[in-house]
């Protein structure tokens, strides 16, 4: 008996997010809204796996019910060099995957690391949890997961 693979039909969000990425030139699948990831991950047509420190998800907060791989370590940030075998134990390389950090970028570094490593559906969440910095260094005043109203916890 032989094993056949399935074909997986992205759901359409996504479909969209990699036609972007595409027109982009972007080296990785693409790039949804914190709302978008919200309901493909309730619908389960994606993961979520956060990108962030432990510590962030621990006092910042942390969506519920998503997976973690720290893509960097440590307040100097150290980029974390067991990221894609780690990413790799917890979901499959063709799986749809969305990552999430404080802002979109070391998601957005994380998702090409992890496309280069032959992920074939690897996504950033833009604006990230936190969001960007206002006029007064200070996060979470006009984007990002928590400033959306979506569903987080804290310990």
């Amino acid at each position: 008996m032989s094993a056949v693979l399935e074909e997986v039909v992205l759901h359409p969000t996504l479909q969209a997010a990699q036609a972007e990425a595409t027109a982009l030139g972007l080296p990785f699948s693409g790039s949804v809204s914190p709302q978008q990831a919200w309901e493909l991950f309730q619908a389960g047509q994606a993961r979520i796996v956060d990108v962030r420190t432990a510590e962030e998800r621990k006092f910042v907060g942390q969506v519920p019910g998503t997976l973690h791989v720290a893509w960097a370590t440590g307040t100097a940030l150290t980029r974390n060099p067991r990221f894609v075998r780690e990413l790799e134990a917890k979901v499959g390389r063709h799986d749809p995957v969305l990552l999430l950090c404080r802002s979109g970028k070391r998601s957005a570094l994380a998702a090409e690391a992890a496309a280069k490593a032959g992920f074939t559906r690897v996504f950033n969440i833009r604006e990230g949890f936190e969001g960007e910095l206002n006029a007064a260094q200070q996060r979470g005043t006009a984007d990002g997961w928590r400033y959306q109203g979506l569903p987080w916890q804290q310990d």
